[in-house]
């Protein structure tokens, strides 16, 4: 390629922006091929044209194809699209690469953005990237990577409604170079990934699913088959083999309502669970400078997802509450209660213990409800990114305990006095909520130990880099309260 036309910028800054804003008007509109006649060429056209840019694309079958394009954009035939245009877009699958061997004169000394994804068993299957095969196939053009992240939906709504990245990666710096200013004059963001080397980690980032989510939701999903089968056992099972009553009518809604807070009662707690361990690992070794072992690593590393999918449960449980009174079993029990009431001569069946337990039961449960719902809402990034770290700890951190220990007294409140009661220990199974009460107090009495003075100012010491049998070793503060506040860790 001639280094003194790739020299020049092929983009004008005199190009509309992406969110409607008017820059200069440029003076030569900068050409684009496109190879390809597919949903995202399509898209990729709509965008570059709605971007200043003048369209050629490239198809086996223009006359076909013809509609499908804007009309700002020339349709042609493969041959004709690849001979004016500096920067060609390569919008085709790996394999019909080799179809456009017989362009190879022409296209020497052009630039090729390979804009391809392989599927999960093709990315396995190949040692190399598609762009690097690009490259293999011909080893005169500058091939660059970009865009395979972007949608075709975001090419053609803009990229406000989708991600503004777009990773790049090349071996001539160059032709990165063009494909960079291409990149912002269509209103992305462009990301520099460095040589073409790269190509096969950018290519494995469409195919990522929730990456990192995996275990919590595993994790959850066994919570919610053991609590759901537990339940059964206990207030389905038990019933019929019994007293043979059929009470198969509580699978889909009651028996689902128990098991969400168990659910996500449990995922708060191991939320805050690596926590507890990790301070006591430091506090026995004595030091801050030694590696956690890696499950406790990874189990810090997933706190936040834990934490999104207890919200979740959480959430699902209220939703099911409230519909519990619009259930027929529930107007049938209701009915019968009356009537019951009736024959027995009963005007009044006030209980004022159960009164005074099921509203506080549900005003602690709403209060944890809305501490978890502030967790999840800090989550999001647009959120989290404009708070400062000391606002994001206190909330994630403080109030999150905070939500712990109001879910600790909403199940409390709930279980009350049932613990006790030998009728409640059906099969010889304890009730639920003994079972979910495990963990949480065993985070809130450690929690509690940490703050005595012995203990906390030990861990605080450690956590500004004194070291048990070791050279640092230094005084704290008169202010220790000062001091814990500035060196959270």
């Amino acid at each position: 390629m001639d280094r003194e036309g790739m020299d020049k910028p092929l983009i004008s800054h005199h190009l509309v922006d992406s969110d409607g804003s008017l820059a200069e008007a440029p003076s030569e509109v900068p050409k684009v091929g496109i190879l390809g006649s597919g949903d995202f060429a399509r898209s990729l056209a709509t965008r570059l044209v709605g971007s200043g840019f003048s369209v050629v694309v490239g198809s086996r079958n223009p006359k076909r194809m013809a509609g499908l394009f804007p009309s700002a954009a020339q349709l042609t035939f493969q041959e004709e699209a690849v001979g004016s245009p500096e920067v060609i877009f390569v919008a085709m699958f790996r394999e019909h690469y080799s179809t456009l061997c017989g362009l190879s004169d022409q296209l020497s000394g052009k630039i090729l953005v390979d804009v391809s994804n392989p599927t999960e068993q093709e990315h396995l299957q190949h040692h190399e990237s598609n762009a690097e095969y690009l490259a293999s196939l011909f080893p005169t053009c500058a091939v660059v990577k970009a865009f395979n992240v972007i949608s075709a939906w975001t090419l053609q709504s803009g990229p406000r409604d989708g991600n503004r990245q777009v990773p790049i990666c090349s071996d001539q710096p160059e032709a990165k170079r063009t494909v960079l200013e291409m990149v912002r004059a269509m209103g992305f963001t462009p990301v520099d990934m460095g040589s073409l080397a790269s190509a096969r980690e950018v290519e494995a980032m469409p195919l990522r699913l929730f990456l990192g989510w995996k275990v919590p939701a595993l994790l959850a999903l066994g919570l919610f088959i053991f609590f759901y089968a537990y339940n059964f056992v206990r207030d389905v099972l038990e019933p019929y083999v019994q007293e043979g009553k059929n009470k198969f009518y509580k699978l889909p809604v009651l028996v689902v309502n128990t098991t969400l807070p168990c659910v996500a009662y449990v995922l708060l707690s191991l939320v805050y669970l690596p926590g507890v361990l990790a301070a006591a690992l430091q506090l026995r070794r004595g030091t801050k400078y030694q590696r956690f072992p890696d499950w406790l690593d990874h189990w810090l590393q997933h706190r936040k997802q834990m934490g999104l999918l207890s919200f979740f449960c959480a959430a699902l449980h209220a939703v099911y509450s409230l519909c519990l009174p619009l259930r027929r079993s529930h107007r049938y029990e209701l009915v019968n209660l009356a009537i019951k009431q009736v024959l027995t001569n009963k005007s009044h069946i006030w209980n004022e213990e159960e009164v005074w337990r099921m509203e506080i039961y549900l005003s602690l449960g709403v209060l944890a409800l809305g501490m978890l719902s502030l967790l999840a809402v800090t989550s999001l990034p647009s959120i989290a990114n404009s708070l400062n770290w000391r606002e994001f700890s206190f909330v994630q951190s403080t109030l999150g305990f905070v939500a712990l220990v109001l879910s600790t007294l909403h199940t409390l409140t709930y279980g009350w006095t049932r613990a006790f009661e030998e009728s409640r220990y059906k099969f010889f199974l304890p009730p639920t909520f003994t079972l979910t009460l495990l963990v949480p107090c065993v985070i809130i009495l450690a929690k509690g130990l940490f703050l005595l003075p012995c203990v906390s100012r030990r861990l605080t010491k450690i956590r500004r880099g004194w070291e048990k049998d070791g050279s640092v070793r230094f005084t704290l503060p008169v202010d220790h309260t000062l001091a814990q506040k500035t060196s959270h860790v």
